[in-house]
């Protein structure tokens, strides 16, 4: 299986990494897409959501230095093709200006199939995903939520509720 923009039906994909710059994308999710890369099984912009106040050159470095650490004789071209899919949205989720700049990116990539991936922590889960459906992007993708899910029953009934407000079951992983 292959996580590739285009397809048979054409649309195109990208990944919004929510949570761009925290230790769960640095320790695990950068490590894993890189080597996604290395074997050809990723071609898609990839999109970061961070409150960090940063640019792209100084997300791009974040990257490499996670990949690096976890990867140590990872391959520099492979490094740089995967950086050159990068790009970061810095901003709060509770500000509606974060949501515009994303969905602008979104079409400055061509993408009509986003997959959101929520490494963040739990309780900032019903604000991304009530944002996301605010600014009409749950129409265009699928949201990934890391675990946990919930602190308890009760807490991981909510999020459940809330994620079903926002999205059909098939979209939710």
């Amino acid at each position: 299986m292959s996580i590739t923009s285009g397809g048979p039906s054409g649309r195109s994909d990208a990944l919004v990494l929510f949570g761009a710059t925290g230790d769960l994308a640095k320790r695990k999710l950068y490590p894993a897409l890189y080597h996604l890369t290395q074997r050809g099984l990723l071609d898609m912009p990839i999109i970061g959501v961070a409150r960090s106040d940063w640019n792209r050159d100084a997300f791009c470095s974040h990257v490499r230095e996670a990949v690096l650490a976890a990867v140590p004789h990872a391959e520099a071209a492979v490094l740089d093709t995967m950086c050159s899919r990068l790009d970061l949205v810095c901003g709060d989720y509770a500000s509606g200006a974060t949501w515009t700049q994303l969905a602008e990116m979104l079409g400055k990539t061509g993408s009509t199939n986003a997959t959101f991936y929520l490494a963040i922590p739990p309780s900032m889960f019903p604000i991304v995903v009530q944002a996301l459906a605010t600014a009409g992007l749950n129409r265009r993708g699928r949201v990934v939520v890391e675990k946990p899910f919930g602190r308890d029953l009760t807490s991981a009934q909510e999020l459940n509720r809330t994620l079903h407000e926002a999205f059909d079951e098939q979209q939710i992983f």
